[in-house]
């Protein structure tokens, strides 16, 4: 699916509306550059999941847990050097706690997400500063 967004909010509100369908167990895995929204997206798809706190982006602690009826733990992987390294903070355990994983930088662990992951993809609109493309993919087994 792709959607256009105009602004924060519009990024917020679609990662609301992605987060009320999703299931415990899901893996969303981001790819975008700096300033992309991918932070804003995770605000509204910790709405969307019923989870409170707030959600701010996980670069310098690795992960955030935001409780809610489904838990969701926000990963951001940029200071990671590789897979190896997501496996010794206890990426496994994640994965079985009955949440939703949502992974920044991404492409750092590819390889050790789970083959049914969601694909979100934010990128500039040419020639709009504020509006974003956001691509969801993948997801089936």
């Amino acid at each position: 699916m792709e959607y256009i967004s105009h602004s924060v909010s519009e990024t917020e509100a679609i990662g609301e509306a992605l987060g009320r369908t999703l299931s415990p167990g899901s893996v969303l895995a981001y790819r975008g550059d700096l300033g992309m929204g991918k932070t804003a997206f995770t605000r509204g798809l910790a709405r969307g999941l019923g989870c409170t706190g707030r959600v701010t982006s996980p670069t310098f602690t690795i992960v955030n847990e935001y409780e809610g009826p489904i838990p969701l733990f926000h990963f951001d992987m940029y200071r990671l050097e590789d897979a190896d390294a997501l496996f010794d903070i206890g990426w496994e355990d994640y994965l079985g706690r009955g949440g939703v994983c949502a992974v920044e930088w991404s492409e750092r662990v590819s390889e050790a997400l789970p083959e049914d992951t969601l694909w979100v993809t934010l990128e500039r609109v040419d020639g709009q500063e504020d509006w974003r493309r956001i691509t969801v993919e993948g997801g089936a087994k």
